[in-house]
């Protein structure tokens, strides 16, 4: 059942509230939280839809921020959505209109569950500083999504600038079952250490940065990102080992190919996965997620170190000069004015002769 409210108060939302659970018998004492969306009017429905499916393992209320224009007289329109149109939760959509578009965090409050905990989500437009902005001030989790962005590696460096416990991202999310198919793969024989790996993944897939930034701050070797054409999403892994590399590869029919030295190669199901087991992976827990705080602070920069070596190494190559790691560090000297000595022609002689 859906209920519109047009030109309404939070007031009057609550008190329709209360009128539907007296004569309706619907209960909010079974809502184990608040989940607030902050999204733009227009694509607001595809969240609703997540929430909504996600609600029948995690029962909520869902709170739907949908921002309107910014011009004109201030005004919120109200709905409630209960019964089939809301899973096994109770939905209050507020479209925001005027200056009440950046006022969501007062509308709100009077809506939210009393002594539960808030979960926010940004499926699009998340603020610079989660933590910091006002709806996720009153959050205990605080969930954005680096693949809206129009720019999703740059957003992933700027989210480890801005992290607070709390905060997490579903870039992150996507790579659970990835994450559980290479942890499990490396606990079969022969137990032999990863010299290396290389993540292929699109190149604007935030998740294929995450992963590479994962294993390399785990299995301590160089960690190679590969990009391909946009859109693709994750597609391989390759973990180099004595025996043989190891390949983890996705094709677009959500079937995976691990391929093993002296093994046949096996088809698993790797699909992509969707935005409702995403929110609900996110809802089962409320705890800072502590490994996402350390690929965003060690693991992209390791991998991120190994690039521009790369870089350098494929530089000197071209231009004909021995590869290098690294620069040769030395007292503020330039380093090609120490790796010969310099010489100087005897005016008397015509001789060559090295300087000291």
């Amino acid at each position: 059942m859906i209920i519109d409210i047009p030109a309404t108060t939070t007031g009057a939302i609550n008190k329709k509230l209360v009128d539907l659970r007296e004569s309706g018998g619907m209960v909010s004492t079974s809502r184990v939280l608040t989940m607030v969306i902050v999204t733009d009017e227009s694509v607001s429905e595809d969240a609703i839809r997540a929430a909504n499916e996600a609600s029948f393992e995690h029962p909520c209320r869902v709170i739907v921020i949908a921002r309107g224009g910014r011009r004109g007289t201030p005004r919120l329109d109200g709905q409630i959505r209960v019964g089939g149109d809301a899973g096994a939760s109770e939905v209050i959509v507020l479209r925001l209109f005027g200056e009440l578009v950046d006022h969501g965090a007062s509308v709100m409050l009077p809506l939210l569950l009393p002594d539960a905990p808030v979960v926010a989500w940004w499926p699009v437009s998340e603020p610079a500083v989660p933590a910091e902005d006002p709806i996720g001030a009153l959050a205990q989790r605080r969930i954005t999504d680096a693949a809206s962005s129009k720019r999703p590696h740059a957003t992933l460096l700027e989210r480890e600038k801005s992290y607070q416990p709390g905060d997490t991202d579903l870039a992150w999310t996507r790579l659970t079952l990835w994450r559980g198919l290479l942890a499990s793969t490396l606990d079969q024989p022969p137990f032999e250490t990863i010299t290396s790996a290389v993540v292929e993944g699109a190149s604007d897939s935030p998740s294929t940065d995450l992963l590479a930034g994962w294993l390399a701050m785990r299995l301590k070797c160089p960690v190679t990102r590969r990009k391909t054409k946009a859109g693709a999403g994750m597609q391989s892994v390759t973990l180099t080992r004595r025996s043989g590399d190891i390949v983890l590869s996705r094709d677009e029919d959500s079937t995976a190919t691990l391929s093993t030295p002296d093994q046949p190669d096996r088809q698993l199901s790797l699909p992509r996965r969707g935005l409702r087991d995403c929110i609900a992976e996110e809802l089962r827990r409320l705890d800072a997620d502590e490994v996402y705080h350390e690929v965003l602070v060690k693991g992209i920069p390791l991998v991120l170190d190994n690039d521009r070596g790369a870089t350098r190494r494929t530089a000197r190559k071209a231009d004909g000069r021995p590869a290098l790691p690294a620069p040769l560090e030395t007292d503020g000297a330039d380093p090609e004015s120490t790796s010969k000595p310099k010489r100087s022609r005897s005016r008397k002689s015509g001789t060559t002769a090295a300087a000291s």
